[in-house]
């Protein structure tokens, strides 16, 4: 019962053992010492402790400091923690120090985390630098002189320009340039059949701005891809503008006549006016007669001769009608009437 019991501590204490070295091999990362110790990389195992403690995983910092040490870099745990805890990636970092270094590339750690922690790709720029790279622009429009549109393609070589990585301009700036130096260049051209004729006075012309200042590459070349004619745009302008003054003689015109339709309405107002004074003065007339008869000016017999005369002046004017107007009639008919 005594042995029993005494094998039975004994297998406790040892599964203890193996817990307590499991949770040490666990916090301690005796594995990335022993890897280090192996690369010919001093690091303690106190420091690898305190990573984690400072909650930084060791293998984020013992492997890019194997590379490090292996590619002849002199980089330290404190500079690598220290990105890190910045939120850089410091494996690329590495990578493109190394990259640099064979390239014959001058970069500091320094830099390289600069311009990992200003959210460029450091590795890729220094893959740009040495092999460039080709961007090509979207077709740009644009009109000579003559008013035909001419469509171009560029491809633009650029080099990254690793001191003005951090605060340079992207790729967007350098392709909104070279668009805006053809919109230029073929604008400035005399007839779109010089550009067709002259592809390349495009691209001497726009790589003589200098349009990478600025920008986080040094442009090598510009070389036009696509040249096309499209619209004749200044024909069409010319159409549209003859259609707008078509518009606008129309809208002139409609105003003359609605002008003139109202001023015929008001001629026809006055007209009748004047109608509807005429029948009043001739109102007037038999009770001015009357009066004079009522007061003796004028006698029974002229009021019958004015009625004669009246009545052959009404015969003669329409024997003139019937007759279509004989010549002189109307003037006999007067001089009847004066007498």
């Amino acid at each position: 019962m005594v042995g029993t019991l005494v094998g039975l501590s004994s297998l406790i204490l040892i599964v203890l053992i193996l817990v307590g070295l499991a949770i040490i091999f666990s916090f301690i990362p005796v594995g990335l010492w022993i890897s280090a110790l192996a690369a010919g990389v001093h690091i303690g195992i106190f420091t690898l402790i305190g990573m984690r403690l400072r909650r930084v995983p060791p293998v984020r910092i013992v492997g890019p400091l194997i590379k490090a040490d292996k590619a002849g870099l002199n980089v330290t745990v404190n500079q690598l923690e220290a990105h890190y805890l910045a939120g850089g990636n410091v494996d690329r970092v590495i990578d493109a120090l190394i990259a640099a270094e064979r390239a014959d590339i001058p970069l500091a750690f320094e830099r390289a985390a600069a311009i990992d922690l200003a959210g460029r790709n450091v590795l890729e720029a220094v893959q740009m630098s040495v092999n460039p790279k080709v961007i090509q622009t979207p077709l740009v429009s644009a009109v000579a002189k003559d008013g035909i549109e001419v469509k171009v393609v560029a491809r633009v070589t650029v080099r990254a320009n690793i001191d003005r990585l951090v605060g340079g301009a992207g790729e967007e700036t350098v392709l909104a340039r070279v668009g805006e130096g053809v919109v230029t260049t073929v604008g400035s051209s005399s007839s779109h059949k010089q550009v067709l004729e002259n592809p390349d006075s495009i691209s001497r012309t726009v790589l003589e701005k200098g349009l990478d200042a600025g920008t986080a590459f040094e442009i090598l070349s510009i070389d036009i891809a696509d040249v096309d004619v499209g619209r004749n745009i200044g024909a069409q302008l010319q159409t549209d503008q003859a259609e707008a003054d078509k518009r606008i003689a129309q809208a002139k015109a409609e105003e003359r006549r609605a002008m003139a339709v109202a001023k015929e309405q008001e001629m026809k107002a006055g007209v009748e006016e004047m109608r509807a004074r005429v029948v009043e003065a001739e109102a007037e007339v038999p009770r001015a007669m009357a009066e004079a008869l009522r007061q003796g000016k004028l006698g029974v017999m002229d009021y019958y001769n004015m009625q004669n005369l009246l009545a052959d002046t009404r015969m003669r004017e329409g024997i003139a009608g019937a007759g279509g107007g004989a010549p002189g009639g109307g003037q006999r008919g007067e001089q009847h009437g004066g007498k």
